[in-house]
């Protein structure tokens, strides 16, 4: 190939990747330059849930300051932006089974549970308040193994009351709420 005709293949491959409008989540941010302080006090709970509006709060400040160049505050009036949310509900639903058989006994257990939570979310720019981001349907959706020797009762309270699967949902929770505040999703 001539060195002409490389330079322009170049030219058109680099023209091509830049001109369309993919990008790797987690790298653009669609923020204001002056945004560099984001307050997020802590969440709202509309939900019977006990101290989910604390996990959900701690991750996501946990989220914003691993992957954003942000400082993050609690203090509504210490920031540029604040991040405000609420828990509006929380679904926990058996998804897939496990037959249970035994001489004298015929029954399924749930081996996974499906979690639907609704937020209502606002970014707001604290100079101008121009709201930044705001999604009164926030949902968020994962489907969660459950460990093997769970009791129906187990079953019932286990999104509820354990500790570690509330963290592992709020981890998952606050990564795509950073995502889409910061890219405007």
């Amino acid at each position: 190939m001539g060195k002409g005709l490389r330079n322009f293949a170049v030219c058109m491959t680099v023209a091509a990747l830049s001109a369309c409008g993919y990008h790797v989540a987690g790298h653009n941010n669609a923020l204001p330059k002056s945004i560099h302080v984001i307050s997020v006090p802590a969440m709202e709970n509309k939900t019977t849930t006990y101290r989910i509006e604390q996990k959900l709060t701690a991750a996501t400040v946990h989220e914003f300051l691993a992957k954003t160049p942000y400082r993050i505050v609690s203090d509504p009036n210490g920031g540029d932006a604040v991040l405000s949310g609420k828990v509006l509900t929380l679904e926990v639903l058996p998804l897939t089974y496990q037959q249970i058989s035994t001489p004298t006994v015929n029954a399924a257990q749930a081996t996974s549970m499906l979690i639907t939570m609704r937020c209502e979310v606002t970014l707001t720019d604290r100079t101008t308040d121009k709201v930044l981001y705001h999604n009164d349907n926030f949902v968020f959706r994962n489907a969660y193994e459950l460990a093997t020797g769970l009791t129906q009762a187990d079953v019932l309270s286990f999104f509820q009351e354990s500790e570690p699967a509330q963290d592992r949902m709020a981890q998952d929770f606050a990564q795509r709420l950073v995502a889409a505040v910061t890219e405007n999703y």
